[in-house]
């Protein structure tokens, strides 16, 4: 384990000269030469400062009587508070003066493990009980698999199995794979381990450390039982459904979803019904609404279902949907289960950027595994699955993920059988690191020290969101400039529950935002949001993903004389070393997760001002985007910033996209065939690539997805529709900007741009193919089979 760090919060300084800095200095020397460090904090809100940057700290003695921070408590109060909120079970001594016991509060004996007299014991004696009970925190503190990879490690044997660089030593011998070693180091390259090394345990059998693991992770997460995947949550999301639903059962799944959910139904050969989530002005897709997922609406689009004919049941077996969305909407979990529950015995919580949802209050009852006995009890619960992107969010590295599950009787997962679903898609050489990385963050998440990380990012992003109100005013105020600035997706106003008060969002209390539910619900109808069809309480904005709006657009479509697209905006950023997560038309979105500083977001807001200067006082584009104007001369040579954005806001308005966009998600094209007949035609060679100008009438064999927003606007076996219907006249208004906009274009999943002309070409099935290939003929038992077989 690495050296430790000791807090040492007393009033007095090593070089105070007096007996009790005298005896403490010693103490302090005494730990150093046991191999601890230590930090002094001479007050409260030093200490605090201490608890808040060194996450190495491995005990602490904190003096009662430290001077107070502003505050009537003594110090050693406010700090043993504030190790209890950020330090789960660290070993802290109370240093005492000449009171006694008696005086202190009964919750301090609950806060510490021993007392300190300092001129009572030598300094040694002192030292040695703070060194073992340091040692002893800093061993309970590594997870199972974590604390067995370092052990194993610590033995130094030599590897007589795979891999083959043998612990790095291969590399040792190239001059190419010597920089290689040397760049990653030792450590990493001898816990590359193979799955030979039996004391680490099986990742497939579930045992020894890495069972341990996933048992404890299940404890965290609050699930039956939760599984490492090494492939990140796409994998998660082919097993899921691969395993709850089979060939020609027929599978509900929204229609944000994301491609991984359809290439688990071209792996299981499930028919999907696709449910369709609103959308707003802005062109952001929002929830499911809930008269969609009731269960008269879902029967209805089952048997309007053009491939549901062909199922071996009229009923589904299994359920899909984003939770959170990209853009931050996370549903009632309970409600949404309630309503899916008479349609499917199945429900899959897509959950990739949600991972920390149960460790914070703000998000009670939001996640998939909040739906339990207790909050959904009785027979018709449905089985429970979450994935998740443990990295996307949390802190693991880049492909770790985990299922987490929680079985209901009307269709109980069989442990074993789930696991030969897992076996199918994940590998036998796993990333001994990448466990690793995510039984440490199972173990940062886990009692107060997990809340304490989210309170931080939560704080950050309401500290951010609440800074643009004010500048945005600020410079409507001032009146020596423009009057505009970019604003936030978000409330204009928050009710305090208490007071009833309706404040305005940038006066609000901070406390209030990061703690109570209610300042982030969409109200039905609220003019903020834009979204039709919603309930008080059934979807909720994650203050953590934060959307930054431009003018031109507002959330209910309207449409303004100018503008600034977001393209531009973003492609700024760029240039200032700020790469954003997602980009549509008039919004882009920025994550605020546990890395976040205000350093950080300030470099942000700076951005953000300074783009403003420059679109106000016209600067010329070859200053504001040198690249773009160097790769495409002819066409931006001569513009100024504020003509491109003048020239791309008029071209997104006469073109109507965002309402070409909508019309696209909204009515969903005619299904011909199940996507898993797509696929083996495309493989087979019955398939080809055809322009946009072709398209009309054919049926696509390849899933069409446009960034932005992200989501699929052409599933495999959908018709492409005709010339003049809402796909192909979508598509075509992103293909003429593309052309009109070089340097601009949508990232299209599924799409291939023809050298020379730039036309869009998709992949469509031949012709003279079936319409439809439902497989073989299910057996006769099958077809009356309810919703209640179990699978696993």
């Amino acid at each position: 384990m690495a050296d430790g760090t000791v807090l040492m919060a007393v009033a007095e300084r090593p070089d105070d000269g007096g007996a009790t800095a005298g005896q403490l200095a010693r103490i302090a020397e005494e730990l150093r030469e046991r191999g601890l460090r230590v930090r002094w904090a001479a007050s409260a809100p030093d200490a605090e400062a201490v608890l808040r940057t060194e996450a190495g700290l491995a005990a602490a003695m904190v003096a009662w009587d430290l001077p107070p921070g502003g505050t009537e408590e003594p110090g050693g109060a406010a700090v043993l508070r504030g190790i209890g909120r950020r330090l789960q079970d660290l070993p802290v001594f109370l240093v005492m003066a000449d009171e006694g016991l008696r005086e202190l509060p009964l919750w301090v004996s609950q806060s510490v493990v021993g007392y300190v007299w300092p001129l009572e014991d030598t300094p040694a004696f002192l030292a040695g009980r703070v060194a073992t009970a340091a040692r002893a925190y800093q061993e309970a503190l590594l997870p199972p698999f974590f604390k067995a990879l370092r052990r194993f490690q610590d033995a130094h044997e030599y590897s007589w199995h795979t891999p083959a660089h043998s612990g790095g030593v291969a590399f040792l011998k190239s001059p190419v794979g010597r920089a290689f070693h040397d760049y990653f180091g030792e450590r990493l390259l001898r816990s590359d381990l193979s799955i030979s090394v039996e004391e680490l345990g099986s990742l497939f059998e579930h045992t020894g450390p890495i069972g341990e693991a996933e048992r404890n992770a299940a404890r965290v997460f609050g699930s039956e039982r939760s599984y490492f995947v090494l492939h990140g949550d796409s994998t998660c999301n082919r097993l899921v459904g691969h395993f709850s639903a089979t060939r020609d059962e027929i599978a509900l799944v929204d229609r944000n979803c994301h491609k991984s959910v359809l290439h688990g139904l071209v792996v299981s050969g499930a028919r999907p019904v696709y449910l369709v989530p609103t959308r707003n002005g802005y062109g952001l897709a929002g929830p499911l609404p809930p008269a969609g997922i009731a269960a008269g609406a879902v029967a209805q689009r089952i048997a309007a279902g053009s491939l549901t004919a062909g199922a071996v049941s009229p009923r589904a077996q299994y359920a899909v949907f984003t939770n959170s969305t990209y853009d931050g909407l996370c549903y009632d979990a309970v409600a949404v289960a309630r309503a899916f529950a008479p349609s499917t015995p199945r429900l899959h919580f897509d959950e990739a950027w949600f991972a920390y949802a149960r460790f914070h209050p703000l998000y009670a009852g939001r996640y998939g595994m909040s739906v339990d006995e207790e909050t959904f009890p009785g027979p018709d619960r449905p089985t429970v699955f979450a994935t998740q992107s443990t990295h996307k969010l949390l802190a693991a590295l880049s492909q770790g993920a985990m299922v987490h599950v929680r079985s209901a009787p009307r269709a109980p997962v069989g442990h074993e059988r789930f696991n030969e679903a897992l076996m199918m898609h994940g590998t036998t050489s796993p990333l001994y690191p990448m466990i690793a990385s995510l039984d440490v963050a199972t173990a940062m998440m886990d009692g107060p020290r997990g809340r304490w990380l989210l309170d931080e990012a939560v704080a950050e992003a309401v500290r951010f969101r609440q800074e643009m109100v004010r500048i945005g005013r600020r410079i409507e105020a001032a009146g020596d400039r423009p009057p505009w600035f970019f604003g936030v997706w978000q409330p204009d106003e928050v009710t305090d529950p208490v007071s009833g008060a309706l404040l305005p969002f940038d006066e609000a209390p901070a406390e209030l935002l990061t703690t109570e539910p209610s300042c982030w619900h969409l109200a039905p109808g609220a003019d903020w949001h834009g979204f039709p069809g919603l309930t008080d309480g059934y979807c909720m904005l994650d203050p953590i993903k934060v959307t930054l709006t431009c003018p031109g657009l507002d959330a209910r479509g309207a449409v303004s004389e100018w503008g600034v697209p977001a393209r531009v905006l973003t492609a700024y950023l760029a240039t200032r070393g700020i790469v954003v997560e997602k980009t549509d038309s008039y919004t882009t979105l920025v994550l605020f997760s546990m890395g976040i500083t205000k350093g950080k977001w300030g470099t942000l807001l700076d951005a953000l001002m300074d783009f403003k200067q420059l679109y106000d006082e016209g600067a010329p584009l070859d200053r504001v985007l040198p690249a773009l104007v160097a790769g495409n001369p002819a066409r931006y040579a001569g513009l100024g910033l504020r003509d491109l954005c003048r020239e791309m806001h008029e071209h997104l308005r006469e073109a109507r996209l965002v309402d070409l966009l909508d019309a696209a998600f909204h009515r969903l094209p005619e299904q011909v065939a199940p996507p898993q007949h797509c696929y083996q035609r495309l493989v087979r060679g019955g398939t080809e690539r055809i322009r946009l100008r072709d398209a009309s009438g054919r049926v696509a064999a390849a899933m069409v997805t446009v960034t932005p927003p992200g989501i699929p606007v052409l599933m495999p076996g959908e018709g492409v529709g005709t010339q003049d219907g809402p796909l192909l006249r979508y598509l075509g208004a992103l293909e003429a900007f593309d052309r009109r906009f070089p340097g601009f274009g949508s990232e299209t999943h599924g799409v291939t741009r023809e050298d020379g002309t730039g036309d869009y070409l998709i992949e469509c099935l031949l012709p003279d193919g079936p319409r439809e290939s439902a497989g073989p003929v299910a057996p006769a038992q099958r077809r009356g089979e309810e919703d209640a077989r179990p699978v696993g």
